[in-house]
């Protein structure tokens, strides 16, 4: 059984950052994503990190957030980052995290979830 728990949400004005953490126990797959969902929107994807010591960390984005947002991890903490700048209102959403055997960008492909964290960005 895995557990993903997130923080680190909170509101902040257009241009700023915040940085979210997801802290995972149990036995990860080898796949942690970031996805958020918008009030009346589906869950949308906003990127991954590969998880195991031997994976190298490798990272994929959407491009609606590409060079923005930085995901990484400390395995020593079992914890995921989201470093998230050049905040824009349209990212305001619950931000969650998610867990996976493989790479993949939809949102059912994912076992385990966290309970989400919400992120405003006001203009």
């Amino acid at each position: 059984q895995v557990q993903l728990e997130e923080s680190g949400g909170g509101l902040v004005q257009a241009g700023g950052s915040l940085r979210l953490s997801c802290a995972a126990s149990g036995r990860p797959f080898n796949v942690m994503a970031w996805f958020r969902q918008a009030p009346g929107k589906e869950r949308e994807f906003v990127g991954t990190i590969t998880w195991s010591a031997w994976s190298g960390g490798r990272t994929t984005y959407s491009d609606s957030v590409k060079g923005r947002f930085t995901i990484s991890r400390d395995k020593a903490k079992n914890t995921m980052y989201l470093q998230m700048n050049s905040l824009k209102p349209e990212d305001t959403a619950v931000y969650y995290c998610a867990n996976s055997p493989r790479t993949v960008v939809s949102a059912p492909d994912y076992e385990y979830w966290g309970q989400g964290t919400q992120v405003t960005v006001s203009s």
